[in-house]
C-alpha cells in the first residue's frame, strides 16, 4: 500500500531467502544470524539495484536486530528509513495463523521475538501500533517520509492524519 502511494517498487523480503533458509524456517528451526547475513546482503543489493533506476522503492523485512538494519542501511546507497508495524503477541499470533501458504509456522514467532531488538531512540525508525487499519498506517508512515528532517523512533505514534 505505502509503495502504491509512492508510485514505486515494492520488495518483499521473503522472496530473497535461499532455498535451505525457507526448508529450515518450513521445519520449524528459527533462522540464526549465519542464514539471516546472505538474506539480508541479497536484499540489500536488490533495493540497491532497483534504487538506480530512479525514485524510491519500499521493501518488508523481519530486520529484527539492530545489527540486521545497519547491515541494510550499509547496502543501500541513500539515506534508509525503517518503519516497525508492532502487534503485540496475540495479534502476531492471530495474523500468522491465518497466512495461508506461508513457509513459517506459527511455532516461529517465539523466537522472532526473542531475537527482535526493538529500536533505540536514535535509530531512524518510526514504530507505529499494527492494529490500526492498514489506511491510516500508511497514511502516517507516508507523512514521516515526507518530513524533510524526520525525527528518530517515537515510539508508538497516535495515529491522526497530519
Amino acid at each position: 500500500m505505502l509503495a502504491q502511494r509512492l508510485d514505486c517498487p515494492f520488495l518483499e523480503g521473503d522472496d530473497f531467502h535461499d532455498a535451505r533458509a525457507v526448508a529450515k524456517m518450513r521445519a520449524g528451526k528459527p533462522l540464526d544470524d549465519d542464514d539471516r547475513w546472505p538474506w539480508l546482503d541479497r536484499l540489500g543489493a536488490a533495493i540497491g539495484e532497483t534504487l538506480a533506476s530512479g525514485g524510491a522503492v519500499v521493501a518488508a523485512c523481519s530486520a529484527l536486530r539492530l545489527r540486521y538494519r545497519q547491515r541494510l542501511r550499509e547496502a543501500i546507497p541513500v539515506p534508509t528509513r525503517f518503519v516497525l508495524l508492532d502487534a503485540g503477541y496475540d495479534e502476531l499470533l492471530r495474523r500468522l495463523s491465518q497466512r495461508s501458504g506461508h513457509y513459517m509456522p506459527t511455532s516461529l514467532l517465539d523466537s522472532q521475538l526473542a531475537t527482535l531488538e526493538r529500536p533505540d531512540a536514535d535509530e531512524m525508525v518510526f514504530t507505529l501500533d499494527a492494529v490500526e487499519p492498514p489506511e491510516r498506517l500508511c497514511d502516517i508512515a507516508h507523512a514521516w517520509l515526507r518530513t524533510p528532517t524526520p525525527l528518530a523512533n517515537l515510539g508508538h505514534q497516535p495515529l491522526s492524519s497530519a
